[in-house]
């Protein structure tokens, strides 16, 4: 039906205003925007690290740690609980996740569990998962031995503890770096995200979150000369740490801590009155001002150690006794160093030392470019888009160029109105969308005028377009969007704001193209009363071919069935050029502050460092150079001394514009990942294209889509081109795409089953491919017209991704036709099935009693 009552076009348009009014604050001055009013929205789309610059980082808690830990503190307890009580023990040893102790007297085995059992009490979890933890228990495992052991229950509960700490301390410290709206997350059971944007020193943001910051106040041993204590063993109780001073000096401390950072109150960074030199001023609370007080009374005249991570700062001698609840640290610090400290201090310590297993810098001006690239690819992808469909339908194109112009504005007011972060990958998934929109409109206009060609009105004609074309609309956004959806739940970071923005698009494309073009058409018709259609400048496929496809269909499989098992073959043997996210490793990108880079310079500075596998190539313009570095095999620590080094090498001829590194332990989650979801995307899409058709129909979209992938990996090969992340969301679009093909040309065969009875299978083949043919150029036009302006002007960053793209809508283009249709004729359809199983359920139907 072409009408639509007053309210449905009121609420079409209302959704359409409401996109605008989201959409619109991303195109004003915020001056202006304050001047609206209040119920106008105010939110703006974020923009991902990639196009503001900034650094991402992702840090691992260890458990070992934590065990070790725990394993320390219940030694302590049981030591302290024995004591207190006189109970005689010995061998009392930690290891593994146990303490064990052995009671002297067989007479105290009974009193010593009792002692020991608050060590086994169940704690409340709270609101770390509610519930009852016991974190230990204690046995017996023979006469006089008790073992207290810690549960893994009760190491969960105390990560979960430690995780949520880190992100608070975390939070603590980047907030006082002054930087805006950063993200500070858990991640995972051990992980923690931090993003930081338009920061242009990650180097400071890794030390300041980096480092554990535990600070305790211990008295210097002066019994016993550190000396004699390196040679032998520390006394009882003492232990032996280091100065900061270049080279380091030992101080022979006692294990007694005095008070700790937990006590401050407050630690600002100031200059010291006599000499000038920057120092931290800091402040206890009460407790701890009375116990160091107390501390400084009883040893006038000692000296004492204020110690930071294991290392001694400062040993000042103790002259008088400090009461105020005060003091200062001093050891040569800089004005940033002290800054940082005072950071450090008043944030607290973190519970667990963290590892960095994947960091990801944006320099501001790297992200200004991708911005700009952005926007020219965008702008010219569109204007090629709208040109090609005006040239394709006139008046029709010019309708369907607003609705385009309508989705994109809606799919930024989404993305607004949700909170979305836009990446380099969501400019691409914007752009791409603008290409595939198309699809529908081309379906629903080719609907229309074959319809019109078939002795059709006007009126019907339009009206048995949009309703043929709906089925075959809904069933090919759904593939894609099942394929949107998993990449969503299986990426990460950028990848997950592309599945997001593609995922958006085909909703809005749905209803820009389904229901507001058909309003905008429903009141041309009203208005204009048309006789005809209009006429189209330009006709791209000949109404009428009978192109013989299915003659091609044996000479094709060869073909396919060849370059299979050639690229499987160059898989299995060449080895694929495998991005830092599979492999680890680091990946740097550098421009030259002067003239040209020098890449043989760089290679024969970088080559002094010992970081094994350099590569060092040209990156876009003459000045930018980028540099891959091998994993370094030491663990998740070891990458991060890789970029310490290259900056101190190279970073005062260059700017560091982009650093990725990635750690093993990264780089193995997201390659599982990674084939996990290209394996749940295809079953995915099985099921549903299985529910929709018939079986034969499933196992040949498949089969035509695994061929599609296939292939794609094989030009990853044979190419050199880099695979990483973002290649696995290119073949997942690949897929989504490849599918959107197959059904359309699938829903046109199923038609032609039950309209044509009588033709042979391989006739009507022929008759569907060249029917939807239209369609499928018209589309793979526009589509590829949005690529390549993309692979042209978006950047080298996201040229593989488009590369990958291109390819895969090529090589879906040749598969939906030579591939997927002839297998029909493999799997045996009979174009009487689809007629004898509707007859069937009809009968059925027919002959159930009527008994109610």
């Amino acid at each position: 039906m072409l009408y639509f009552s007053p309210w449905r076009t009121a609420l079409i348009w209302l959704a359409v205003f409401v996109g605008i009014l989201y959409a619109l604050p991303n195109v004003l001055p915020s001056t202006t925007l304050q001047s609206f009013p209040g119920f106008i929205p105010q939110s703006k789309l974020s923009l991902g690290l990639d196009l503001q610059g900034g650094v991402h980082l992702q840090l691992k808690l260890d458990r070992q740690e934590l065990i070790d830990n725990r394993l320390e503190s219940v030694r302590n307890e049981v030591r302290r609980l024995l004591r207190a009580e006189g109970i005689g023990y010995t061998g009392l040893s930690g290891r593994d996740q146990a303490v064990s102790v052995r009671i002297r007297d067989e007479a105290n085995i009974d009193r010593a569990k009792e002692v020991l059992a608050p060590i086994t009490e169940p704690i409340s979890a709270g609101l770390l998962g509610g519930g009852i933890v016991r974190e230990a228990s204690l046995s017996e495992p023979e006469t006089g031995l008790l073992r207290v052991q810690i549960t893994d229950s009760g190491l969960d509960y105390r990560m979960t503890q430690a995780v949520a700490q880190t992100v608070e301390v975390i939070r603590g410290r980047v907030d006082e770096l002054g930087t805006t709206e950063p993200v500070i997350q858990r991640q995972g059971e051990d992980r923690v995200i931090v993003q930081v944007p338009g920061l242009d020193d990650p180097q400071r943001l890794k030390e300041i979150i980096g480092t554990t910051a535990r600070l305790t106040f211990q008295m210097v041993d002066a019994t016993t000369p550190v000396e004699d204590a390196l040679n032998s063993r520390p006394p009882a109780g003492t232990e032996i740490l280091y100065s900061t001073d270049d080279p380091p000096i030992p101080y022979l401390l006692e294990t007694r801590e005095i008070v700790t950072g937990e006590n401050l109150e407050d630690a600002q960074a100031a200059f010291d009155q006599r000499t000038n030199e920057p120092i931290v001023n800091f402040r206890f609370d009460s407790s701890g001002g009375q116990r160091f007080g107390r501390a400084t009374q009883d040893n006038v005249g000692r000296p004492f150690a204020i110690v930071l991570d294991n290392q001694v700062i400062s040993a000042p001698v103790i002259r008088e006794p400090i009461l105020g609840g005060s003091g200062q640290i001093s050891g040569n610090f800089t004005v940033d160093g002290a800054n940082d400290l005072a950071i450090l201090l008043r944030a607290g310590a973190l519970p667990l030392t963290p590892t960095f297993v994947e960091e990801r810098t944006v320099g501001p001006s790297l992200g200004a470019d991708a911005i700009a690239a952005g926007e020219i690819a965008g702008i010219i992808g569109s204007v090629l888009v709208v040109a090609f469909m005006f040239l394709a339908y006139g008046f029709l194109g010019l309708i369907a160029n607003v609705a385009l112009i309508i989705n994109v504005v809606m799919v930024i007011a989404i993305l607004s109105g949700i909170g979305a972060t836009l990446t380099l990958p969501g400019i691409a998934g914007i752009v791409l969308t603008v290409g595939m929109a198309v699809d529908s409109n081309v379906l629903i206009f080719e609907r229309i005028r074959e319809e019109r060609l078939g002795g059709r009105s006007m009126i019907q004609a339009i009206d048995t377009g949009f309703q043929r074309a709906l089925t075959t609309i809904v069933d090919a956004n759904v593939t894609t969007l099942i394929a949107a959806v998993i990449l969503f739940y299986l990426g990460s970071g950028p990848i997950r704001g592309f599945a997001v923005t593609l995922a958006v698009g085909i909703v809005t494309t749905v209803f820009t193209a389904f229901i507001l073009t058909r309003w905008l058409i429903a009141f041309w018709v009203r208005r204009r009363k048309p006789k005809e259609l209009p006429r189209a400048p330009v006709t791209f496929v000949p109404y009428g071919t009978q192109i013989k496809f299915m003659w091609l269909r044996r000479m094709a499989f060869t073909l396919s069935a060849v370059v299979v098992v050639i690229s499987m073959a160059l898989f299995a043997t060449v080895n694929m050029n495998l991005g830092i996210d599979f492999k680890g490793g680091s990946l740097i990108e550098v421009q030259s502050r002067e003239g040209d880079a020098n890449i043989g310079d760089m290679r024969g500075r970088l080559s002094d460092l010992n970081l094994g596998d350099v590569q060092i190539q040209g990156f876009g313009s003459a000045r930018d150079v980028l540099i891959r570095v091998e994993a370094q095999g030491g663990g998740e620590n070891a990458e991060q001394t890789v970029i310490t080094k290259v900056r101190g090498e190279l970073e005062a001829d260059y700017e560091f514009r982009r650093v990725e590194v990635v750690g093993p332990t990264v780089s193995g989650e997201l390659a599982r990942a990674g084939t996990i979801a290209v394996v749940a995307a295809l079953f995915a899409i099985l099921v549903y294209i299985w529910l929709r058709f018939e079986w034969q129909f499933a196992i040949g979209a498949i089969i035509a889509t695994t061929h599609d992938v296939l292939l794609t990996i094989g030009m990853f090969v044979i190419t050199g081109l880099e695979f990483n992340l973002s290649s696995i969301a290119a073949i997942l679009t690949i897929v989504g795409y490849s599918l959107n093909d197959t059904v359309v040309v699938y829903d046109r065969v199923r038609e032609n089953l039950r309209r044509y009875k009588k033709k042979t299978l391989p006739d009507l083949l022929d008759m569907s491919m060249n029917q939807t043919l239209p369609r499928t150029i018209l589309t793979s036009v526009t589509t590829l017209l949005a690529l390549l302006a993309l692979f042209f002007f978006g950047g080298e960053v996201l040229r593989s991704f488009v590369a990958a793209m291109i390819f895969g809508v090529l090589i879906g283009t040749y598969s939906s036709i030579f591939v997927a249709a002839p297998l029909l004729i493999l799997f045996n359809l009979r174009p009487d099935a689809l007629d004898r199983e509707s007859d069937e359920k009809d009968a059925t139907a027919n002959t159930q009693p009527v008994d109610l």
